[in-house]
């Protein structure tokens, strides 16, 4: 494997916002399945490192809504709020395909990922959040799908949070737990809780968390 000097790391880092390569030719884009979710197949070329263009590369893409996933957070009991519900996707790769998250949903055309949040935490969660504190924005798998997900913190009460929540509708059945922050984050450690979304939120509510309950008390 090659190795980069330091100094040329160095260089490569400030040098990146004028050097990164812009140009894309999309040669075919064809849709290939459209349900719920939509896949399509995309011939392209694209503009190299060394200024030269890419062969014709052909690539699938998992076209989805962008998401919205909020951490419900008591500061005040200092506990947090977290679901559990069956994931197609984690069966047969996992033991127990029931994870634990936090409360999640797609955004609708012409929703702002705000109202996302407090819808969701209603209808999943039976929460109200009195407010939100952004913590990022991120693409979890950009090397085949186009989701891009709205990280948020949930100002909210505890007090009485939990039961079986979710629209029959959309044959949701979602149990809501409880949990003292320091417990959730060691379920992170032990690989309890094994969503990326998640993770994220409680590392960093780990790393913030006394700003967090300073301004919110």
């Amino acid at each position: 494997m090659a190795r980069i000097a330091p100094d040329m790391m160095r260089k490569g880092m400030t040098d990146i916002a004028k050097s990164t390569p812009s140009t894309i030719e999309i040669v075919q884009r064809d849709n290939a399945y459209k349900g719920f979710y939509q896949l399509d197949r995309v011939q392209l070329r694209h503009e190299k490192f060394d200024g030269g263009m890419s062969r014709v590369i052909n690539r699938e893409v998992f076209v989805r809504h962008d998401a919205v996933c909020v951490l419900p957070y008591d500061p005040q009991r200092d506990e947090v709020v977290l679901i559990e519900q069956f994931r197609v996707g984690a069966m047969g790769r996992s033991n127990n395909p029931w994870l634990v998250e936090m409360v999640a949903g797609l955004i609708d055309k012409d929703e702002e990922p705000e109202e996302v949040a407090h819808r969701e935490a209603e209808e999943e969660a039976g929460l109200t959040f009195s407010a939100l504190w952004p913590i990022t924005k991120y693409f979890p798998s950009p090397g085949g799908s186009t989701e891009f997900v709205h990280l948020y913190l949930g100002r909210c009460d505890s007090t009485g949070a939990g039961g079986v929540h979710g629209l029959e509708e959309e044959a949701e059945d979602i149990r809501v737990t409880v949990w003292a922050f320091e417990d959730a984050l060691q379920a992170v450690r032990d690989g309890k809780i094994s969503n990326a979304a998640s993770i994220i939120a409680l590392q960093w509510l780990a790393l913030n968390r006394a700003e967090v309950r300073g301004l919110w008390q």
